[in-house]
C-alpha cells in the first residue's frame, strides 16, 4: 500500500520499533480532539478508525478527515462503551496503528492505555495519523 512518511519526525527506529511521534500526555497539543474524546470518545474513535482504514486501503488521506459525527462505528463504540467494554475496541485499533507505524509496545500496554487513559490515547492516535497525512503536503 502507498502512504506518506510514516516516520515524519525521523524518530530513531530500533529492532523493536520506534516511539510514538507524540507522548501520551501530549494530548494538549490537540486540545479540541482531547476534549471531544473526554466527553464523546465514540466520535474520536470512529474518526480515527475511518482515517486509518482510508490510509491503509487507498494510500492517501481521507478527504473527509474521518467522515461524519454519527457513523455506525461511533454508534457501536458508544453501545459497547455503555456496557463498559469500549476500551477493547480502542485496544485493537491502537495495535493496528502501532503496526502501521512500527511503534514499540504490545497488547497488554494497549489494553492498559485504552482502559486508563482514553482521551489521551485517542488523541495520540489521531495525531500519529495526522502527521502522516500532513506529509502529503496538504492540510490534514
Amino acid at each position: 500500500m502507498g502512504g506518506g512518511n510514516r516516520n515524519a519526525k525521523n524518530l530513531p527506529v530500533g529492532a523493536d520499533g520506534r516511539e510514538w511521534s507524540e507522548g501520551l500526555f501530549g494530548c494538549c497539543s490537540d486540545a479540541g480532539t482531547c476534549i471531544v474524546a473526554c466527553f464523546c470518545p465514540c466520535i474520536v474513535y470512529s474518526k480515527v478508525k475511518h482515517r486509518y482504514e482510508h490510509l491503509n486501503a487507498k494510500g492517501y488521506p481521507d478527504p473527509e478527515h474521518g467522515g461524519g459525527v454519527c457513523s455506525s462505528d461511533c454508534m457501536i463504540h458508544g453501545l459497547v462503551s455503555y456496557c463498559g467494554f469500549g476500551f477493547l475496541m480502542q485496544m485493537m485499533q491502537r495495535g493496528s496503528i502501532r503496526a502501521r507505524y512500527n511503534i514499540k509496545g504490545g497488547g497488554c500496554g494497549d489494553c492498559c492505555t485504552a482502559f486508563c487513559c482514553t482521551p489521551c490515547e485517542l488523541t495520540q492516535e489521531s495525531r500519529e495519523l495526522e502527521i502522516e497525512e500532513q506529509s502529503y503536503g496538504g492540510k490534514a
